[in-house]
């Protein structure tokens, strides 16, 4: 079997796909570190959101097959969040970094911050 075929074999669990807001304010730049720790760390697998805001068809296919989907946005606007959404996709945790106490503006992406994101983010991943 090809490497191909077995990437896509079902008797493999669903993804967890994880869309991060990668914004430009300081509180995108939390989300999208934690996003990559969190692949990094085998929680899930980041995944990319201008694909699915531009409606790209392999990698809508891609989300619809996911077992989980999380959106991490950084402020109240929800960018991540509404662009699944906009392309059908409302099954989806989310965690905004605003709601954890971080400021838009005032909050540097430390390791501290990115760590708790991401401790915040796997019980997300893993219900």
């Amino acid at each position: 079997m090809s490497n191909d075929a077995k990437e896509g074999c079902a008797c493999n669990a669903a993804p967890k796909l994880i869309f991060p807001c990668s914004g430009a304010a300081d509180v995108g730049e939390v989300a999208d570190r934690a996003a990559r720790r969190l692949t990094k760390e085998g929680a899930g697998k980041m995944y990319c959101l201008a694909g699915v805001g531009g409606h790209v068809e392999d990698m809508l296919l891609n989300v619809q097959a996911a077992g989980k989907i999380l959106a991490i946005d950084g402020c109240p606007k929800d960018c991540a969040r509404q662009t699944l959404a906009h392309a059908g996709f409302t099954d989806v945790a989310h965690l905004r970094l605003t709601d954890i106490g971080l400021q838009k503006g005032a909050s540097p992406a430390t390791d501290d911050r990115v760590n708790e994101v991401v401790e915040r983010a796997k019980p997300l991943l893993s219900r």
